[in-house]
């Protein structure tokens, strides 16, 4: 693969403490976008760069730092206009009282889901960050 092709590929964060979703994740993505995957909101927080542009998936509920405390801090930290977040949940609608958080999500992607789903949403949300 040469330098405009990798430059091309979208870029996925997957932020979830379930190893077998991240490892399924890996499988399905694989070769067709530049995949990292952390188990964390901190490990997230460590792997994000300044200029990091591309799609978030992050889980709601994880131990010690929460998807919403984790969106937080993103947002305190990091220019995020090109940076789509779809929270990654298992509740049948949102959280209620992350309504000031809730300006930097544009989705909620319910789990489990298919790999058809992910990777329509993928190409969704690239749609949204190329308008």
């Amino acid at each position: 693969m040469d330098d405009n092709e990798e430059r091309d590929k979208k870029r996925v964060m997957v932020v979830d403490d379930d190893p077998h979703l991240l490892y399924t994740v890996e499988r399905v993505l694989g070769d067709e976008v530049e995949l990292i995957t952390v188990e964390s909101g901190m490990e997230c927080l460590e792997r994000l760069s300044d200029d990091f542009e591309g799609i978030i998936f992050m889980d709601v509920m994880m131990p010690d730092m929460d998807g919403w405390e984790t969106v937080e801090k993103i947002a305190e930290r990091y220019d995020i206009e090109n940076v789509v977040i779809a929270m990654l949940t298992a509740k049948d609608s949102p959280e209620e009282g992350r309504e000031v958080l809730q300006k930097y999500v544009v989705d909620y992607v319910r789990k489990p889901f298919t790999e058809e789903e992910l990777k329509d949403k993928i190409e969704e949300y690239q749609r949204y960050m190329d308008d």
